[in-house]
């Protein structure tokens, strides 16, 4: 058994190409086999070539269907166009109203919750921020308090000078 074992173990190695012999014609088949496409690439190349051919047909349908659409119904649209500019006007102030009163009631319920985190101490984007600026309004309300005692008895003095008995 171990010398059949070794018999067919020695024909599998002489029947494989040693990789010392460079046979250019060998080199490039085995190139071409490794780059040959396998069936699921095949299989999403149709796949890709059709679906843009169904869409490239649809795309020339709907310009189609735009330009004959125009065509047709351009004598009723330039007919009837005095109805139509208030309505379109009117309809887009109204959108441009709804919008606005969308974002804006996007933006308050964005600032009352930001609002909410921070004084429920989450600490949210931007608190550090707000915390510098509040310590700073801080520190320069007490310099000018401190300021005006400063410059307030000066005055207090200067009166007195400008009129001794009052």
């Amino acid at each position: 058994m171990a010398d059949w074992h070794g018999i067919s173990g020695q024909s599998q190695r002489s029947a494989r190409p040693t990789p010392t012999t460079t046979n250019p014609s060998t080199t490039f088949l085995t190139r071409l086999h490794e780059n040959s496409p396998n069936s699921t690439r095949v299989i999403g190349f149709l796949t890709l070539t059709i679906i843009g051919a169904v869409f490239l047909l649809l795309t020339g349908v709907t310009i189609s269907a735009t330009v004959l659409g125009l065509i047709f119904f351009s004598p009723l649209l330039l007919i009837s166009s005095p109805i139509w500019v208030p309505v379109c006007a009117l309809l887009f102030v109204f959108a441009a109203g709804v919008l606005c009163f969308c974002g804006f009631g996007v933006v308050v319920a964005a600032a009352l919750s930001w609002v909410y985190k921070y004084f429920t101490g989450s600490h949210p984007f931007g608190s550090d921020r707000v915390d510098y600026a509040r310590t700073r309004i801080a520190d320069t309300a007490s310099q000018v308090k401190d300021y005006a005692r400063e410059y307030g008895g000066y005055l207090q003095s200067k009166v007195k000078d400008a009129a001794p008995g009052a």
